[in-house]
């Protein structure tokens, strides 16, 4: 082997060396990250926190906790908000998406909030009425009280009515929506009742259907 190869057989190897040396970046590439999975997706109830956790995916298949460079939102944060560290709080009954982002991946989890420490309930209606004419509808509102504070709970109780069967009368029992047919030619009198499902706190008011 004359002595000019020989060198040119030592400068290729040692440039193979260098590239295979820390901080090279022509051999090795930080995988980049594809997908994020937040969680838990669970319940908690307001004043209560939670640490929601992110899984970031990466395009080589390796998975790591993501603790850093995420940014953390509530869509709801009358529900719940998020601290810039993950910490979730939960502030009213209800549902929030909580979504984890970095760069151009995101995740998300469905974080529910239920109403803690729950001594009343009180019901009445959006117009203010005790009444209506068959055919026509009025929709029911639940206030809870706990802890000295009032919150809207009308999606969170069961509704019904008291007797449960009414002729041409019918409550939505997830919504408090009291719909009415027309027909009957006398009145009906009867009670709008709303129950916590948790604690069976209930409360009721007084109404008619009149022709």
């Amino acid at each position: 082997m004359t002595i000019k190869r020989t060198l040119k057989l030592a400068i290729l190897l040692a440039g193979l060396l260098l590239g295979l040396g820390p901080g090279c970046e022509g051999f090795f590439v930080d995988p980049v990250l594809t997908g994020i999975t937040v969680g838990p997706a669970t319940t908690i109830q307001t004043g209560n926190t939670i640490q929601m956790a992110a899984v970031g995916t990466y395009n080589d298949g390796s998975q790591k906790n993501l603790k850093s460079n995420l940014f953390w939102s509530s869509s709801t944060p009358s529900v719940a908000t998020i601290s810039n560290s993950g910490l979730a709080t939960g502030v009213g009954p209800g549902q929030t998406t909580i979504t984890g982002a970095s760069g151009t991946a995101t995740g998300t989890a469905t974080l529910t909030v239920t109403i803690g420490g729950l001594t009343a309930i009180q019901v009445s209606n959006q117009d203010n009425v005790t009444s209506i004419t068959y055919g026509t509808s009025e929709q029911f509102v639940a206030m809870g009280t706990a802890n000295g504070r009032q919150f809207d709970i009308t999606s969170s109780v069961t509704w019904s009515t008291l007797p449960a069967s009414i002729p041409n009368v019918n409550i939505a029992s997830s919504t408090g929506l009291l719909t009415t047919t027309s027909g009957p030619t006398s009145p009906v009198e009867f009670r709008v009742v709303a129950t916590d499902p948790t604690t069976n706190i209930s409360n009721s008011m007084a109404f008619s259907v009149r022709p």
